[in-house]
């Protein structure tokens, strides 16, 4: 990955690293030339941002595709479509537009793989195993195999927690995806139900936790 928002690709690491993806980030671009030169045949796949200290990230695009056949994904929060038809067309194989949820990240590797005849080896079934599980036809959640009851709004941000799995879900994001219609006061409030249900001790929360100014995170 060529990052320079080291906390988003400390995110994105950890997210992946739950489908057995190790990640590599460089903030630098230059370093990110250097680095790859000298472990390209060790990577599966570049994740590369655009807007990058020193050299656009088109210009590393081009050199990378000119030297290695290494699958390219773009992901950028630069919107101009020109940056998106000038990364395709120097060879990059996907364009992914800031912000994205994780999980559409994860299936365009997956879906880049394949085309390259590459597979991800898959975590053994002690990893593989889910806390929690969503059943989106029926609208359930359950814990461990015991079905766990939520209102409508719990189960809503419940739901949305499950399939972010790992990744932080900001305030906004669930006011976006919920029928909560007030401030985060009251996600707050809904947070704290969802706990009394999910968590051993709801006061020390193991598995639903706080990210300070940016949101919440599920975890097993």
């Amino acid at each position: 990955m060529v990052e320079d928002d080291t906390e988003l690709a400390e995110i994105l690491s950890e997210y992946l690293s739950q489908f057995n993806i190790s990640v590599d980030n460089y903030e630098d671009p230059y370093l990110a030339l250097s680095g790859i030169e000298l472990k390209n045949k060790e990577y599966d796949l570049i994740i590369l941002d655009l807007t990058l200290p020193g050299l656009d990230g088109l210009e590393v695009c081009k050199k990378l595709v000119a030297k290695y056949d290494i699958p390219i994904i773009i992901s950028s929060a630069r919107s101009d479509i020109t940056d998106k038809v000038t990364a395709l067309e120097l060879g990059a194989d996907d364009y992914l537009p800031k912000p994205y949820d994780p999980r559409e990240l994860e299936v365009r590797i997956k879906t880049i793989l394949r085309r390259y005849h590459k597979e991800i080896q898959q975590p053994n079934e002690t990893t593989q195993k889910e806390l929690f599980k969503l059943n989106e036809e029926k609208q359930e959640v359950t814990k461990d195999g015991q079905f766990i009851k939520f209102t409508v709004v719990e189960y809503q941000i419940i739901s949305l927690l499950i399939r972010r799995k790992g990744f932080i879900v900001s305030r906004y994001d669930i006011l976006e995806h919920t029928d909560i219609d007030e401030g985060s006061g009251s996600i707050a409030v809904l947070i704290n139900r969802i706990r009394a249900k999910i968590e051993e001790n709801p006061k020390e929360p193991k598995h639903l936790i706080t990210i300070r100014g940016m949101g919440y995170k599920l975890v097993e």
